[in-house]
């Protein structure tokens, strides 16, 4: 993803990005077992299940759309930069609760992580706070699910814009959970500058510190989440890479286009294809001629690629 053509924005903002405070030391992590804290039916096949999470020592609230039939797999779906916690969201700004009622699937939806990249930091950090998200979404929650939900043991994890590229990060860091991965108008990173200034922009507006996140750039833990370097570790799985051009249309409906992030978020997808096609990994990518970063978009591409990871899930 390295391009001599990096823009002197993105450069400064990996400057200050890293001028900011050295990491604080981690916390103790709490010793309590991951448990249920409560199952409440909302409506229907709708629940939440609140989790506690011993990695970041507090309780997870998850939406669930349950399958109608037990021994289903389950699809992990992960919301954007406010984390869900802003009321914006996939529970909150599309109809999935329609599309997946009769669909074979559990379809689970954390709240939280707003600007955390849902990745373990290295350190607590001040205004973050204690992220551990990797831990809890390929350690802590599959169990708990599994069991509550009498699940088929096979997975999908699903983001968009911010959670997209934390999706495929996600389904590389733990290769044998995850059998079906989508990235919907997000940014699978790379570890070079730019990679590393759009990841560190996304933190710092949370006011968080990337340094807490993971350490200084290009050290080992930056490079351990490089997606273009690791890409091969998605060989065998059902992928769905979609984003748009940035230009308005038709397809967008609900919130505020945002064109540059869009068109961003093209670029970075289309040069992930181009990786995984040189590596030989099978992919679906989808570019679309319009379409700016709306939840319009977003959902369209959701249910385009169903059918993909479906067909990863078992559940066609």
């Amino acid at each position: 993803m390295a391009d001599s053509r990096v823009s002197t924005a993105l450069v400064s903002l990996l400057a200050i990005a890293f001028a900011v405070a050295a990491p604080s030391v981690p916390a103790a992590v709490a010793v309590d077992a991951v448990r249920v804290v409560s199952d409440t039916q909302i409506d229907g096949n709708l629940t939440r299940i609140d989790v506690y999470s011993a990695a970041m020592d507090r309780v997870i609230t998850n939406h669930v759309i349950r399958a109608a039939n037990p021994s289903a797999p389950t699809l992990y779906l992960l919301t954007g930069i406010g984390g869900g916690e802003d009321g914006v969201s996939w529970w909150d700004s599309t109809d999935i609760r329609r599309f997946f009622a009769d669909k074979n699937v559990n379809v689970v939806l954390p709240i939280g992580g707003a600007f955390s990249m849902y990745t373990d930091w290295i350190a607590d950090d001040p205004m973050i706070g204690r992220e551990r998200w990797q831990t809890y979404l390929s350690r802590e929650l599959p169990p708990v699910i599994d069991a509550q939900l009498n699940t088929s043991g096979r997975n999908a994890i699903a983001g968009v814009s911010m959670s997209a590229g934390s999706a495929v990060d996600l389904a590389i860091q733990a290769p044998d959970l995850y059998q079906a991965v989508g990235a919907y108008s997000g940014c699978p990173w790379a570890a070079d500058v730019l990679g590393t200034a759009l990841i560190s922009s996304q933190v710092i507006g949370g006011r968080g510190n990337p340094l807490n996140m993971w350490g200084e750039p290009g050290s080992p833990t930056w490079h351990a989440h490089d997606a273009f370097a690791r890409a091969g570790a998605l060989a065998g799985k059902a992928i769905y890479l979609s984003a748009a051009s940035g230009i308005p249309g038709d397809i967008d409906k609900g919130g505020l286009p945002s064109p540059p992030v869009e068109a961003a978020a093209s670029l970075c997808t289309t040069a992930f294809a181009a990786r995984l096609n040189e590596l030989g990994v099978p992919a679906t990518h989808v570019d679309r001629k319009t379409g700016s970063h709306t939840w319009g978009l977003f959902e369209t591409d959701l249910r385009n690629s169903w059918s993909v990871l479906a067909r990863g899930l078992g559940a066609e």
